[in-house]
Parts: structure tokens; C-alpha cells; sequence
């Protein structure tokens, strides 16, 4: 306490001023004042205290030599530009994060690593940290492993409150070998001191023209024999385009939301297997209300996907389109251990729209275990040739698939049916069927323009009468054409289906005047 006082009378003696704010210790035993550090590259000057804006230093490298303290804040000058990189140390405290934000205009200062800097912003076996309105780049001559961001933990134990909003990173030419680069990236190693984070946020970022990854997380804890996952991740409002391969990607989670993201143009440089947006190694993930459009090829490319270790993911709400891929994916690799993987089990997909996705709508690779397919309506335009639903060998084959209430809606050429043998660029080579996949249950599901699955007592062959299918553009909210019309054959006469969501993709109720439609819309009148 003594030491932070000192610290605090010193401050005040040399310039802090109204910009700073008196906060009490999580100790409660004094009022300790919260400096404001200044950085301003243009009449900045690293001799003076940078505690005021007349007083701001110039470089990041004065901040970079501060051990900040809980509470404090760093500003950067609004259009100042940097050639470096930005790496604070220090950790804040539960209620007393330590904050950088810009100051003095609306332009987001620029920290550009020019590639000399494996990352240009850099935490490190750090904590309660807030990063806001800065723009990030990380360009040079030739491809090395590099990021925009990275928060990084190394035998640390749990960092608590990481939050990385409203940054713009773009131009990171990164390598295509190693997932965890590109442009935002958090990282948890801990042979010694098994590590993880709690309460990771990274909300409303822009990033765009990045190698290989957009957002992606990675921790030797994925294995089960050490799984001890991230908790509290939340990867929100994020808005990626031209990715060089994967968009978002959570690994070694438990619990993690990834929603309302936009996620356009994914894969677009990548020699590997990339999607748009999905989970590996993690537990109880919900992917919701998020836009996937544009992955291009066929390794894998899919908007959406459940991959291996993974128990109980929920992928609802979201909107999947022009996917050279796919709608889904749902796969597990066999073959592994159980101290190693856990398999792919529980899936849950519904009321997601899937509008003009290109060579497969979903693919079930490998021995994934009862996967429930639901109420989503699939979009197939006359222009198209699809394998609706793929069923693909991966070490072993899927059993126990459910599809129920689902609108098949083909206006092109559409089937049922299996791999028989995949290509190196990753197409499929199919024949009708089901393959060697176990127990595929089908009910209450609209076949129009493609033959009915098997065993569906309750099928619909006819026009389910949407308002405009096959109008959708960009944004869930150019959607309404897959509304129902009054007149629908497919209103009131769906599988009822226990711990539904309880909505569909508008936010209407399910079921409504008890009963349930099929496809992705619930009427909500009672005629």
C-alpha cells in the first residue's frame, strides 16, 4: 500500500490532472488517482510525464518500458501512426482493467509492425486488459508467421478479463502452415502451469486481407487427457472479409458465443482445409446469428461447422450463402483415443436458412454420434447441382442423425447421398444413398423439387409456399422471403421437439398457438 501511494503522490505532483480519476482500491484502504498516460507520434515527447495531453510522450517504446498499474489508461493520439510494436506490460485488477483507447479525434491511430514483429500487439501472461479503437497492420517483404494480435499465456494459470474491441487489422501476411496466425489470436500453452483464459471477449472488429486466420484460439489443452478449457470466451459483432483461410475459430473452450459476426470470403488463399466459422475441441459452444458467405473451394469451405473433439455444440440462427463448400459441415476424425478426443457427439442445428450454398448442403464426415438436424429450411436456386445431404467416411460413419421439419427447397438438381471418394482439392465424388452411416432418422420434412429420404412417415412433397425464396442478400435481415405464406402447407403441422430454442430465426416463439411449422419461420397467429 505504501508503495502505490508514493506512486500515486508522484503522479499528482508531476502533472496528473482533471484527465485523471480518483479510484478506490480493491482494498478499500484509500482513494488512489487512475493516471492517463498520452501518446500523441507527432508533438509527443518521450522526456516529459505523458500524463496530459500537453504532456504526452511520442513512441511506443516509452510504453512499452512502463509496468503499468491497475486502473491506469493509455491513450493514443486520434491519426498518429507508429512503425513497431505495442506490447504494455503489467496487469490490472477485477474491477480496475487497464485500458488503451485513443484520444483527440474519430481517426484510429495506426501501429504497423511492417513485419519486423511476429505480433504487432502483444499481451503476454497478462490480465484485465481492455484494447480499443486502434488500427493494426503487419506486412512484410516476404511470409512469416505473423498477427495483428496476439494475447498470449506461457505456464501462467487463469488471465481473467481480456477484452479486444472495435479494432480494425487488415494486411497480415501471415503463413498459410500455422492456424494460429493472421489476425487475431489467443494462445494458451502450459506444460508447466496448465493455462486458460477467463472471460475473453473480442467484439465488433473489422478485419480484412489477413494470412491465414481471422480470429482464431489455440491451447495444448485441447487433448482430454489435459482439457482444462478456455471459459467465457465471447467472439461478438465481428465483421471479416478476404481471410486467407479460416474466419473464426474457437479450440479448447467451454461454453464460448460466437454470435452476430460476418464472416465473408473466407479461404481465399489457404492450401489447407479452412471454414468460415467453427468449433474444434470445445465443449457447448453456441454459433448463433452470424452471416457465412463466399468460402471458396472445397477443403472444406463450408459456411458452418461441428468439428472433432467436440460434445453438445448448438449452431441456430444464422444465415449461410454462396459457400463453395457448403452450408455445414459436422464431422470427427476416428481412430483417436478417448484420452485424446472425445469424439463428436450431441450436435444441434436449427433454424439456420442456407440460400444457394454450392456443391453440398451438409456434410457428415466420420463417426459423429447423434447429431439433431432440425427446422432449417435449405435453398437450392435452378442454376445449382447439390448434394443436399452428404454422408462421408473420415475413419469410421456417423449414426444416429436425426432430421425433422426441415424445407428442402430445390429449384436446380439436388440429392441424398455419399462419398465414394474425395479428390485433393476436396470434391467429392457421390452416388445415392446413405453410404455405411447408421440410424439416420427423418420426419416431417419438406421434399420439394428432390426425392424423400427414407423412412419419413410424415414427409411433404409439395411447395411449402415461402414469400421469396432465393431472394436473400447480404444480412439476416434481407431474409423475410422464407417467411411462410398464410396459405403454406408446412404451418401447424411439424414434429414437435422438446428443448427447441423456443424461437426461430425472427425471434418468434416455438411453438406458437401450440403447434409447430416446419423450416426456419414460426407463424405466430392462431387461424
Amino acid at each position: 500500500m505504501k508503495n502505490l501511494l508514493g506512486f500515486g503522490l508522484l503522479g499528482t505532483l508531476l502533472g496528473s490532472n482533471g484527465d485523471a480519476s480518483a479510484v478506490r482500491r480493491p482494498d478499500g484502504c484509500a482513494d488512489v488517482p487512475s493516471n492517463i498516460y498520452y501518446v500523441d507520434s507527432r508533438a509527443g515527447d518521450d522526456s516529459k510525464v505523458g500524463t496530459s495531453p500537453a504532456s504526452a510522450w511520442k513512441s511506443l517504446e516509452k510504453v512499452n518500458a512502463r509496468t503499468f498499474l491497475p486502473g491506469e489508461r493509455i491513450l493514443l493520439k486520434s491519426s498518429s501512426m507508429w512503425n513497431g510494436q505495442l506490447w504494455p506490460k503489467g496487469s490490472g485488477v477485477e474491477g480496475r482493467p487497464i485500458t488503451v483507447g485513443m484520444y483527440g479525434g474519430g481517426v484510429k491511430p495506426v501501429i504497423n509492425g511492417e513485419g519486423l514483429f511476429e505480433d504487432a500487439v502483444l499481451l503476454k501472461n497478462q490480465e484485465y486488459w481492455e484494447i480499443a479503437d486502434l488500427e493494426i497492420t503487419n506486412t512484410g517483404p516476404q511470409r512469416a508467421e505473423r498477427r495483428g494480435v496476439h494475447v498470449a499465456l506461457e505456464n501462467y494459470g487463469e488471465a481473467h478479463h481480456i477484452y479486444i474491441r472495435s479494432l480494425t487489422i487488415h494486411d497480415v501476411n501471415g503463413v498459410d502452415d500455422v492456424k494460429p496466425n493472421g489476425g487475431i489470436n489467443y494462445t494458451s500453452v502450459g506444460a508447466k502451469k496448465p493455462s486458460r483464459f477467463v472471460d475473453l471477449r473480442i467484439e465488433n472488429n473489422e478485419i480484412y486481407r489477413v494470412d491465414r486466420s481471422g480470429i482464431f484460439g489455440w491451447a495444448d489443452s485441447w487433448v482430454r487427457s489435459k482439457w482444462n478449457p478456455s471459459l467465457e470466451v465471447r467472439l461478438r459483432g465481428n465483421h471479416l472479409h478476404d481471410i486467407g483461410g479460416d474466419g473464426i475459430v474457437v479450440v479448447a473452450t467451454d461454453g464460448a458465443i460466437v454470435e452476430r459476426n460476418v464472416v465473408g470470403h473466407a479461404n481465399q488463399r489457404s492450401d489447407g482445409y479452412n471454414v468460415a466459422i467453427w468449433a474444434w475441441s470445445a465443449d457447448n459452444t453456441v454459433i448463433q446469428h452470424n452471416e457465412a458467405y463466399g468460402t471458396k473451394g472445397q477443403r472444406d469451405g463450408e459456411g458452418f461447422d461441428s468439428d472433432w473433439n467436440s460434445r453438445n455444440t448448438v449452431i441456430q440462427y444464422n444465415y449461410s450463402h454462396d459457400n463453395d463448400g457448403g452450408f455445414l459441415l459436422i464431422c470427427n476424425e476416428g481412430g483417436h483415443k478417448p484420452a485424446e478426443s472425445a469424439g463428436n457427439t450431441g450436435t444441434v442445428v436449427r433454424y439456420n436458412i442456407s440460400q444457394n450454398d454450392r456443391t453440398r448442403g451438409i456434410n457428415i464426415a466420420g463417426p459423429v454420434k447423434e447429431s439433431l438436424i432440425y427446422n432449417n429450411t435449405i435453398y437450392v436456386g435452378p442454376d445449382h447441382s447439390v448434394d443436399l445431404l452428404l454422408f462421408s467416411d473420415w475413419h469410421g460413419w456417423s449414426e444416429g442423425t436425426s432430421f425433422y421439419n426441415n424445407i428442402f427447397y430445390v429449384a436446380g438438381t439436388a440429392r441424398f447421398s455419399y462419398g465414394v471418394s474425395r479428390a485433393s482439392d476436396g470434391a467429392y465424388v457421390t452416388a445415392h444413398g446413405f453410404g455405411e452411416s447408421k440410424d439416420n432418422l427423418f420426419d416431417a420434412n419438406d421434399y420439394y423439387g428432390v426425392e424423400v429420404a427414407a423412412s419419413d412417415s410424415h414427409a411433404l412433397t409439395v411447395d411449402p409456399k415461402l414469400i421469396a425464396p432465393g431472394q436473400g442478400t447480404d444480412g439476416i435481415l434481407s431474409l423475410t422471403g422464407y417467411r411462410l405464406q398464410a396459405a403454406s402447407p408446412a404451418r401447424k403441422n411439424g414434429k414437435p421437439i422438446e428443448k427447441s430454442g423456443e424461437q426461430d430465426l425472427w425471434g418468434h416463439a416455438v411453438p406458437s398457438c401450440g403447434a409447430t411449422d416446419r423450416g426456419a419461420f414460426q407463424s405466430d397467429d392462431c387461424k
